[in-house]
Formats: C-alpha cells, sequence, structure tokens
C-alpha cells in the first residue's frame, strides 16, 4: 500500500499550471516537523523539519490551491509517494520524490481562509438582526 499522510506548513506560494484542456496542476513545498525533546539524560535533540515536493494533479483540488493555499498555510494532504525522473540543464538524470495528493484539508486558525456557507445556514453563536423571530 502507498498512502502517506502528512500536516504540515506551505513553503512558498503554490505555483499553477493551467492546461488547454482546463487542467489544473498545483505544487508547492510543504514543512513537516517532528519536535524536538530531551531525553533523560538532559541532552536536548532539537526540532526536525523535513521538505516534501507537493503536486495536486486533480483540477477540483488545485483551484482550491490557486484561490485558498498560501505561503504559511497549514495543511493537511493525504495521498501517495512517486518518484519522477528528469534531466537537469546540465544533462544529469535526476530522481525527485513527490508526493501525489488526493485529498487535503486546510487546518489552523486562518478561519478566513475557508469558503464561506452555503446560503441559509445558520450559526448558532452569531446574531442575525434580519432573521425571522421563528427561527
Amino acid at each position: 500500500m502507498n498512502r502517506i499522510f502528512l500536516q504540515g506548513n506551505v513553503g512558498k506560494e503554490p505555483r499553477i499550471t493551467d492546461f488547454e484542456n482546463g487542467g489544473k496542476v498545483a505544487q508547492f513545498p510543504l514543512a513537516t516537523t517532528e519536535r524536538g525533546f530531551k531525553t533523560k539524560d538532559g541532552k536536548e535533540i532539537p526540532d526536525k523539519t523535513t521538505w516534501h515536493n507537493i503536486v495536486v494533479k486533480q483540477t477540483g483540488l488545485a483551484k482550491v490551491c490557486e484561490k485558498f493555499v498560501k505561503k504559511g498555510s497549514a495543511l493537511l494532504v493525504m495521498g501517495k509517494v512517486e518518484n519522477r525522473t528528469y534531466t537537469d540543464s546540465y544533462g544529469t538524470d535526476r530522481i525527485i520524490t513527490e508526493v501525489i495528493v488526493d485529498e487535503m484539508e486546510l487546518i489552523g486558525p486562518k478561519r478566513e481562509q475557508a469558503p464561506a456557507p452555503a446560503p441559509g445556514y445558520y450559526a448558532p453563536d452569531k446574531q442575525c438582526e434580519d432573521m425571522p423571530a421563528d427561527m
């Protein structure tokens, strides 16, 4: 089984590629951090940050990335790991490991990033002056 779950922060603005058929792909780096700790004998183990190459090939999710994902956004991504080969400008063959995302969730305190609720939605913690009295 090839399944990965990563929770981290976006390292830079997503790069969006548009295709003639209307499709989109989003690519961005995601940083995950394992928190440091202190061992029983008092040795400090520092935080360890790992960078991941994220690729969103589903057009709908790529549109979400384009609209809502920004540098610093906290994300939970789910997908699979793939290796891709390419030849760099010096003619050297390179291998890159990428996370191909099939599910994604915006997380964190920045609620203004999320889409607005559907019309007719009632949030009990907010007062609506124009709400009918019988609701």
